[in-house]
C-alpha cells in the first residue's frame, strides 16, 4: 500500500479526482441545460458521465497492476520500474548450459513481450513476379527522369 502514496501515485489520485469532479460537473451542467429545451445537450449529458467512469476504470486498473507487482526486500522499487529490471544486471542470468538461471527470480515479470520475428522466405532466383518488375522497371524511370509526371511514362 505504500507504493501507492509516491510523488507519481499521488499527482495520479489527484489528476483523477480533478478530472471526474471535472467530468460529472460538465455532464450536470448538460443536464440543466438540456432540461431548458436544448435537446442536443441530452447526449453530452449521457457522454461525461461516460467519461469519468473511464477515468475511474483506467485509475483502478493501474492501482490492481501497482499492487500485484511483486517487489523483493532487498531491491529498490525505483530501480525495478525502471527497465523493468535491477540497475546491476543488464542481461539475466544464464548458467553454463545456456538456460535461464531458475533461482533469479527478482525481476517482475512485465505483460509487453518481444515481437515474433519470422524469416521471410524468398521466391527464389528466376520466379520474380511480372507485376514487380514493371513496377521496379517505372520506378527506375520516374528517378531516371526527376521533372516528369507519372502520366509522362512511356511503358
Amino acid at each position: 500500500m505504500k507504493r501507492l502514496w509516491t510523488p507519481a501515485w499521488i499527482a495520479r489520485h489527484v489528476a483523477m479526482v480533478v478530472l471526474v469532479t471535472t467530468f460529472l460537473g460538465l455532464g450536470w451542467w448538460q443536464v440543466s441545460r438540456a432540461a431548458a429545451g436544448n435537446a442536443i445537450s441530452w447526449g453530452y449529458a449521457v457522454e461525461w458521465p461516460i467519461f469519468a467512469g473511464f477515468v475511474v476504470f483506467v485509475w483502478w486498473r493501474e492501482v490492481r497492476h501497482t499492487l500485484r507487482t511483486v517487489i523483493p526486500p532487498n531491491r529498490d522499487p525505483v530501480v525495478l520500474a525502471s527497465a523493468g529490471r535491477p540497475a546491476d544486471s543488464a542481461e539475466p542470468d544464464v548458467t553454463a548450459s545456456g538456460s535461464a538461471d531458475p533461482a533469479r527470480t527478482d525481476q517482475p515479470r512485465t505483460g509487453i513481450r518481444r515481437p515474433v520475428r519470422v524469416a521471410r522466405v524468398s521466391a527464389g532466383p528466376g520466379e520474380d513476379d511480372a507485376d514487380l518488375v514493371a513496377y521496379n522497371r517505372y520506378l527506375s524511370w520516374l528517378n531516371a527522369n526527376p521533372g516528369a509526371k507519372p502520366g509522362d511514362y512511356p511503358g
